[in-house]
């Protein structure tokens, strides 16, 4: 991801040494946050996630906004179509994220009942495709 709305991500996928993983052959779907996204959380979170003692926390984090395979959004509001107005996505991390259409739009929700508004959606990458959202979506 080399947008300047995702530098926040890069520095965490970094911190979690994560960019091999990331950067494998996939395919992989990736709901990824914007800096703003990020700086909704509350103040500190970020700096404390950066730090390698929390190492784990961050990975868990992050590659629960990580599926395996490619989806597109129309993928994505199929399934969403398929299965009565929600879809239950695995993610890499075991975790489950919960898709549904509001106003014409995609929105991600996470263990917590929290949503995320897909704002760009089918950025298409070597190893799969980037759907940017505007709220950090957390396992725990």
């Amino acid at each position: 991801i080399g947008s300047e709305v995702h530098t926040t991500l890069v520095a965490a996928v970094k911190a979690a040494d994560l960019v091999g993983v990331l950067s494998s052959e996939g395919p992989f779907t990736v709901f990824a946050p914007t800096n703003d996204a990020f700086a909704k959380l509350p103040e500190g979170t970020v700096e404390s996630l950066l730090k390698p003692e929390n190492i784990k926390m961050l990975q868990g984090i992050l590659t629960y906004n990580v599926i395996a395979g490619k989806f597109n959004a129309s993928d994505v509001i199929g399934l969403v179509k398929k299965n009565n107005g929600k879809a239950t996505i695995p993610t890499v991390n075991g975790g489950n994220l919960t898709a549904m259409l509001k106003d014409g739009s995609v929105f991600i929700t996470d263990a917590n009942g929290k949503s995320a508004k897909v704002i760009a959606a089918d950025l298409d990458n070597t190893n799969g495709v980037i759907h940017v959202i505007d709220s950090v979506v957390l396992p725990m």
